[in-house]
């Protein structure tokens, strides 16, 4: 690997981190956010307003996509990426100095959201940017390696800003934290876009592009090429489904939905979560680049496929060591106590609730929601038509009366439900670290081998994926064509699925429903890629004859 060659993936690999780490901070602050922008609403509807400001950076990136991707095809690679860090980089800096709600009323929600916005459509443009050029100066053979290295980003980012977060929070302590403390990891990102962008100024174009472009072969409509003729949408479609919608969810799986299932599902306290999955990052994040060299030797295709067939087959017994290990109290529960929502089922609606706007009023569903939000493991059951919902639990029945204070039912259910063996908020049992290196217990080292197995997945699908989207795709609508399915699959597969899976598993009170999620989808781009998907890893990207041939 030439100085040079270093120079482009430092730079792509560089930019991309803080791209992620600035777009992760948000997500982590999610309920610090809500109280500071969102505060003249309830505790519950702040939060659920601050996660949807949350998901529409996700929603607006395949729109981000389609923008940067066509300027990417018609300006050029450096140029383009340039632009989108430099929107991320101010949009994250401007949230740090953005006045709260309780100073600029409602002005300041609108201000943050338009702010998310802009996130979602920078990052839309920055990946496929980022490994556009990279792939674009790699020699033949060894794309899967130099790509490899920007797939480290997202891990990268997360990772960085979850131990950012807990440098300050130590500093300051929680109270100053929630209160100003929350600002400093937005303030920081401002070093970061500095040195990015300074790095990335040094480059030069990509010699793929500035060749056709010097050649007058650049499109002059590169949306209108690559989705609007069939023979190149259709790489996108299957692409999409072969490909990127199984890398999404189980990529998210491994890293999003085990956080939230740690500290929602499992009771496990945010510090020790963050610092669990911190952990199984540090250990794993290399195997992206293993995998992406492994990928040079034997194919973008068999490592990618095996990756989502091995992830579906595992989630489920994964999961349920991850209980065992992180609070046998709960898990020995789920498996011993019997509780039963017997109701009208006309006044049994459903509780499917991605967003986390719907409002319950129904008592049969006002109790589901609480059994679900306690990870108790229910059944429900048809009652006579008219009669009031009770909640049975090991025999102790527990009556939700119509009109009934919800807060009145949730105080009996919760004493009845430990009084059967449910453990009570905090119980010992619960994994707990007392600083980051507290690592050597049996029960912490435990759970983060679990962890690391799940990030192992997540190198397995994610480190060939650049490689085999830009080995797809002609040169003159490369970056738009990648970028649109690359952007579907994760931002939209796997962004909404935490939400998702958690909403299946309020809905049928078995706190591992929501696997099912991930694993429809990766089990049908393992037999869509299988027999759709071509193997690419010995293309000439430089010819657009043999591109263009298959």
């Amino acid at each position: 690997m030439t100085r040079e060659e270093k120079k482009v993936i430092l730079a792509s690999s560089l930019g991309t981190v803080f791209e992620w780490y600035d777009f992760y901070l948000y997500g982590s602050l999610a309920g610090i956010i809500g109280a500071q922008f969102f505060s003249s609403y309830p505790p519950a509807t702040r939060d659920i307003f601050a996660l949807l400001a949350f998901a529409a950076g996700f929603l607006v990136r395949p729109f981000g996509a389609l923008v940067f991707g066509r300027v990417g095809d018609i300006v050029g690679r450096k140029y383009t990426f340039l632009v989108t860090i430099l929107i991320m980089g101010l949009s994250t800096f401007i949230v740090g100095i953005l006045p709260n709600a309780s100073q600029i009323g409602i002005a300041a929600p609108i201000i943050l959201i338009i702010l998310r916005l802009a996130q979602g459509l920078a990052l839309g443009g920055e990946y496929g940017g980022a490994a556009t050029y990279v792939a674009e100066h790699a020699p033949q053979g060894r794309r899967g390696f130099y790509t490899s290295w920007i797939q480290t980003t997202a891990t990268l980012g997360l990772f960085l800003s979850l131990v950012v977060i807990l440098a300050v929070r130590t500093f300051t302590g929680e109270a100053a934290f929630a209160e100003w403390g929350w600002r400093i990891p937005f303030l920081v990102s401002v070093l970061l876009l500095g040195i990015s962008l300074w790095i990335r100024l040094q480059l030069s174009e990509s010699p793929a592009f500035q060749r056709m472009k010097d050649e007058g072969k650049t499109s002059k409509a590169p949306l209108t090429e690559a989705f609007g003729q069939w023979r190149n949408a259709k790489i996108a479609l299957i692409a999409l489904l072969g490909l990127v919608a199984g890398q999404g969810v189980v990529w998210y799986t491994g890293q999003f939905y085990a956080l939230f299932f740690l500290q929602s599902i499992l009771k496990v306290d945010g510090y020790t979560a963050n610092l669990l999955i911190a952990w199984a990052l540090l250990l794993g994040t290399g195997f992206f680049v293993v995998f992406g060299w492994l990928s040079d030797k034997i194919g973008r295709k068999p490592i990618i496929l095996a990756g989502c067939l091995i992830a579906a087959l595992s989630f489920f017994p994964v999961f349920k060591q991850i209980t065992t290990l992180a609070n046998p109290a709960l898990e020995k529960a789920i498996e011993n106590v019997k509780v039963t929502v017997v109701a009208d089922p006309a006044q049994c609606g459903s509780l499917f609730n991605p967003v986390g706007t719907r409002v319950f009023s129904a008592p049969c569903d006002l109790a589901r929601d609480y059994l679900a939000k306690s990870s108790v493991r229910y059944a429900t059951e048809a009652g006579p038509a008219g009669q009031p919902t009770v909640v049975r639990i090991n025999g102790t029945e527990v009556p939700f009366a119509a009109g009934a204070p919800a807060a009145e039912f949730n105080k009996a259910a919760a004493s009845a439900l430990q009084a059967a063996g449910y453990p009570k908020a905090g119980d010992a049992q619960v994994v707990k670290m007392s600083n980051p290196f507290d690592i050597f217990r049996p029960q912490v080292a435990g759970v983060i081998g679990l962890l690391f197995v799940l990030v192992l997945f997540v190198t397995m699908v994610y480190g060939p994926i650049a490689a085999a989207l830009v080995e797809l795709f002609p040169t003159r609508i490369r970056y738009t064509s990648m970028s649109l399915p690359y952007h579907i699959g994760n931002g939209w597969f796997g962004g909404l699925l935490p939400a998702t899976a958690f909403a299946m598993v309020a809905q049928t009170g078995d706190i591992y429903y929501g696997l099912w999620y991930p694993i429809v989808i990766a089990l049908m781009t393992f037999v869509l890629g299988l027999l759709l998907v071509p193997e690419t890893k010995d293309r000439d990207i430089f010819d657009e004859r043999d591109t263009a041939a298959h």
